[in-house]
């Protein structure tokens, strides 16, 4: 009968330790961005509209068009990290949407929704005088 009890009970507590820790039926979001590091994504809802990639050579296209309520994605294909932000630099203020930061090698960071109708230059913070590295989001 000890046995029986026991095995019943691990059974019962096996079934709430699974349903405590399963899937969400609503996850939200989830999350953006890449792994170790990229950031931005805050927001829900929104396509993603364009995708900016970052090698060595810079960033392209350096120029996108996208919808209000639409979200970009910064691809970063170097072997270095970049840190994707809105002008100007240091302030990162003229579009605070785009800041999605610390992007390691090989992951991806992705804006908040960008809403307000407006053009958004981006930069890497990191190497801010670098052209290659700069462009702009136009949002109409």
């Amino acid at each position: 009968m000890t046995s029986r009890f026991a095995a019943a009970s691990s059974i019962f507590f096996l079934a709430f330790f699974v349903s405590a820790c399963g899937g969400d039926d609503n996850p939200g979001p989830g999350p953006s961005g890449g792994g170790g590091g990229g950031g931005g994504g805050g927001g829900t809802g929104g396509t993603v509209a364009a995708t900016i990639t970052i090698t060595a050579a810079g960033v392209s296209p350096k120029n996108v068009t996208v919808a209000p309520g639409s979200r970009v994605t910064f691809v970063n294909n170097d072997t270095r990290p970049h840190e994707m932000n809105s002008d100007p630099h240091p302030a990162h203020t003229d579009c605070p949407e785009i800041n999605v930061g610390f992007i390691s090698a090989g992951q991806n960071g992705t804006t908040q929704n960008l809403n307000t109708v407006r053009t958004c230059g981006f930069h890497d913070h990191n190497q801010p005088g670098v052209t290659s590295l700069e462009g702009t989001i136009r949002i109409q």
